[in-house]
């Protein structure tokens, strides 16, 4: 845009002619408004910063009409930089004189005068622009109108009119400037809309004065992992003063090889140590290793970095001659050492060489684990890294350990081989023998397996059982007697034996299981109602009472066969009861159960069987309550024999109870031998294949041991149901 500024050189009007000066208060400036251009003299202020118009008009003032005396007018138009201005005069009437002395319209560009007009277009002798426009050098342009003080009415001339515009300047065709500063552009220059640019032919690069060139370098940061570099001009010699940088940078993790080609060529001087790179060099460094100069005629040939970022500063002065390089550059990943064994392990993949980013995994043989500072890992894999180390120590295999096996109660393990536990150990389970024998009479072998559990030949994986031996006691009775002026027992020959204390009373009983004690029913009733069970003693394990009465065992329930009725003593039908222990026992040679009776057990008249008990005895002929235990052996008395014996009591005695198909009789018809008081509950054992079983419970009598008399016992075998019904739910 052009600013016009109209200055005031020479004032002779009064102020009064000046009424077209006002005040902007928005602005806060003094302005001169020229209407039309037509005022003649004002005096000037400063303008606003604006942007400059691309075109405009100036006229004289009062234009079209005369213009006064003593005028000392100037515009000063500008247009953007890269413009020039043209103006061209639409009329130009300016009073005729030699030289243009008098009135005249001088146009100048700085101080340097590109016309000075008057006259008009048809005078021969005038100073007249004619219809040719005036281009101003720059984007400046300065127009001066003066008048002398002849009095207006002697002429008519009416001044001038003419258009300005800004258009583009051609830079590029601009003559190189006389100060010796030298071509606007070096090599090329592109003329653009309002200014330049310059380029540089193939080779060069600009400066940063962004007019000269400059022999390029081609340097800069290469970050692909394999590229081609070389000197300015390879492998022509380039310009002096060259300083070059070329930085190869790549993936952490990788090496750079540089592989110069034979054609080398950097400046040097030699001496006895080689050639000497004082004044031209290319210097390779990297980050952990000194800075190389190479100079010489001999290439390089390779060079491995052993980095994976590389600079190589290439460097000439301004003498000497240097034809210079061309190399190669690839990269590989970086290598780590090889990763070793593991002791009861496999590393893969099996590989020669391991770089950056492969992987490595760790299995352990079958039965090992995968261990790492002290803790299993599921699994195991490391990767090389950019540092050329693995990420992670490789684990180690340990054998794997199912733990300790199941404990086997009454029994132990044997280690057939191996030892704490561990893969492919082999362990034998045992019981407790003689007082207990595995379920099944089976050996059972466990061995420890892949899957951290201890299995079987025949693949069970729960411990097995031990159960009590029954009816075996480890010592025999030589000879029998009986128990009415008997004699005492030895230790460990009738393990089954108990005895019981029941409200001070004394009866008999038998262990048949680890919790449980049979007996008979009349024991635990007191006159038709149950006792309770904190009244029962249980007592086993030794033959003297005085030392049994030390430890006794208590009861946790007692269960009476549910159709034993018997409150007045005179119905002795279904005489039996069971008593849960509070704890298990541990069998051993003083306490072993009896066993119960087999299915299809029969009783044959006249097979002996084995009473016990601690029950009334005689000694001296006086029938007294021993402290020790007794026995004797009886044999089985045909039913109908029994019953004989009974019904003749019966007709001489009140009250003597009757014999049902629930019980059998034991006994010699002599007397003599029998089970007397405080021996009910107690066992009749019989003994088939060398166990003894229990046949029948000590029930009741008449007169114990009398001729022709029997000992009356409940028959087991027609309880078999009831018992084991009794155990499972209990």
């Amino acid at each position: 845009m052009f600013h016009l500024n109209v200055r005031h050189l020479l004032l002779q009007q009064r102020i009064s002619s000046l009424t077209d000066i006002a005040f902007n208060p928005e602005m806060g400036w003094t302005s001169c408004i020229i209407l039309f251009l037509c005022v003649s003299v004002c005096e000037s202020w400063p303008l606003p910063d604006t942007e400059p118009l691309m075109h405009g008009v100036v006229q004289s003032p009062q234009y079209p009409q005369p213009y006064p005396p003593n005028l000392q007018e100037q515009w000063d138009l500008s247009v953007p930089e890269g413009y020039q201005i043209r103006l061209t005069f639409t009329h130009l009437d300016i009073e005729a004189s030699a030289g243009c002395y008098y009135d005249a319209l001088t146009v100048l560009y700085d101080t340097n005068i590109l016309g000075k007009f008057c006259g008009h277009e048809n005078l021969a002798d005038g100073h007249h622009p004619g219809n040719q426009p005036i281009l101003s050098p720059g984007n400046r342009l300065t127009l001066m109108f003066q008048s002398d003080d002849n009095n207006p009415e002697r002429h008519q001339n009416v001044g001038f009119s003419a258009q300005y515009q800004a258009i583009d300047m051609d830079e590029c065709s601009a003559p190189e400037p006389e100060d010796g500063s030298g071509p606007l552009c070096s090599q090329i220059c592109f003329n653009t809309l309002g200014s330049y640019l310059c380029s540089c032919h193939h080779g060069y690069e600009l400066r940063a004065d962004q007019r000269s060139c400059v022999l390029s370098c081609g340097g800069g940061i290469f970050d692909e992992t394999e590229g081609h570099l070389f000197s300015p001009g390879y492998p022509n010699p380039p310009h002096h003063a060259v300083s070059c940088q070329y930085i190869i940078s790549v993936e952490s993790g990788f090496t750079v090889v540089l592989n110069f080609t034979d054609n080398f060529h950097i400046e040097s001087m030699d001496t006895e140590q080689g050639p000497n790179c004082l004044h031209h060099w290319l210097q390779v460094t990297t980050s952990d290793r000194e800075p190389m100069k190479l100079c010489g005629g001999k290439s390089p040939g390779l060079i491995v970095t052993n980095s994976n970022t590389v600079r190589l500063d290439y460097h000439t002065d301004n003498e000497g001659l240097s034809k210079g390089w061309s190399l190669d550059y690839s990269t590989y990943r970086v290598k780590c050492p090889l990763p070793g064994n593991v002791a009861k392990g496999r590393v893969t993949p099996i590989l020669t060489e391991y770089f950056y980013r492969d992987y490595i995994y760790v299995r352990c043989d079958q039965g090992y684990k995968l261990m790492m500072g002290g803790q299993e890992v599921e699994g195991f894999s490391t990767m090389c890294q950019s540092s050329g180390q693995w990420h992670l120590p490789l684990p180690e295999c340990h054998i794997i350990d199912c733990g300790e096996p199941e404990p086997l109660l009454n029994g132990g393990l044997t280690f057939l081989s191996g030892f704490q536990y561990q893969y492919r150990s082999v362990v034998q389970y045992h019981c407790n023998e003689p007082f207990y024998s595995l379920l099944g009479g089976i050996t059972v072998v466990f061995t420890c397996e892949a899957d951290r559990k201890w299995r079987s030949n025949s693949d069970i994986v729960v411990s097995p059982t031990c159960i009590p031996v029954c009816g075996q006691p480890t010592k025999l009775i030589s000879a029998y007697q009986r128990i009415i002026g008997g004699s005492h027992a030895p230790e460990d020959t009738i393990p089954w034996q108990v005895l019981l204390n029941i409200d001070g009373g004394r009866g008999g009983g038998m262990v048949i299981g680890d919790r449980w004690i049979m007996t008979a029913a009349h024991n635990v009733m007191n006159k038709g109602n149950q006792v309770s069970e904190e009244t029962v003693r249980i007592y086993m394990g030794l033959t003297d009472v005085k030392t049994q009465l030390d430890s006794p065992v208590y009861a946790a329930s007692v269960h009476v066969h549910p159709e034993y009725n018997n409150p007045i003593n005179v119905d002795y039908n279904h005489d039996i009861a069971l008593i849960k222990l509070q704890d298990p026992i541990t069998f051993n040679s003083s306490i072993m159960p009896i066993c119960l009776p087999a299915e299809g057990a029969t009783y044959i008249t006249g097979v002996m069987g084995l009473v016990s008990g601690f029950g009334v005895t005689e000694t001296g002929g006086r029938r007294i309550l021993t402290n020790k235990m007794n026995y004797v052996q009886l044999p089985v008395v045909e039913q109908e024999t029994c019953s004989k014996s009974i019904t003749s009591l019966k007709k001489t005695r009140d009250n003597v109870p009757s014999l049902s198909n629930n019980m059998f009789c034991a006994g010699v018809p002599e007397g003599g031998q029998d089970s007397c008081q405080g021996d009910s509950g107690g066992p009749y054992a019989l003994r088939d294949n060398g166990r003894f079983w229990a046949a029948g419970i000590v029930s009741w009598g008449v007169d114990c041991g009398k001729q022709g008399t029997y000992g009356v016992y409940t028959r087991v075998t027609n309880y078999m149901d009831w018992i084991n019904k009794t155990m499972q739910e209990n």
